[in-house]
């Protein structure tokens, strides 16, 4: 009788202890940090992509807490027109020589279930840090067909204004300095 009680007592005490934390690193050919702003007065929308990025998301859905690392290559940034990406690169804009890459970095990660909904990060650009909140519009994870492991994607957006991190050049034109940023990522998990 004595270990029955004894091995139940384990199974509980097994059975209540946290999911460790859970370590993906983003897939960069699948992940596309896209933005888009005004153009002189609203009279058309520019959009552009950062095409280089790198990092790691922790999850503990568990404990429903996490943490992410994300770097961003300035130079990759495309519009899709040579000369616009010349001048966005340039110093009149992102400076990519003095500043050459953009980080979001969190510990704050809210859920609802066990989805992450809500980002509290801070975005560094152009030399300046920042609090940008991100909104997760979706969150799934599968095991990769192919792969064989688990992979988490999303779709998160946000919106900042490009003057708080002292890009002003053309804000008196745009009409404003609100950039909307919508990104897709997927990250798998490390073994």
């Amino acid at each position: 009788m004595k270990k029955a009680v004894v091995a139940t007592v384990f199974l509980l005490i097994a059975g209540t202890t946290a999911a460790a934390p859970v370590k993906y690193t983003i897939d960069p050919n699948h992940t596309y940090p896209s933005f888009e702003a005004p153009h002189i007065q609203g009279i058309s929308i520019w959009r552009g992509k950062i095409d280089q990025s790198s990092g790691t998301v922790v999850l503990d859905r568990e404990a429903k807490t996490g943490s992410i690392d994300i770097t961003m290559q300035a130079n990759s940034i495309d519009f899709g027109l040579p000369k616009l990406n010349e001048h966005v690169q340039s110093k009149d804009l992102f400076d990519v020589a003095k500043y050459p890459t953009l980080t979001y970095k969190a510990d704050k990660i809210k859920f609802s279930g066990d989805a992450p909904v809500e980002v509290d990060g801070n975005l560094t650009l152009h030399g300046v840090t920042k609090p940008v909140p991100l909104k997760i519009n979706s969150f799934k994870c599968i095991m990769h067909p192919m792969l064989k492991k688990e992979v988490c994607g999303a779709d998160a957006s946000a919106e900042l204004s490009r003057s708080d991190f002292g890009i002003d050049y053309g804000v008196a034109m745009t009409g404003s300095p609100m950039v909307k940023l919508a990104i897709q990522v997927e990250a798998l998990r490390n073994d």
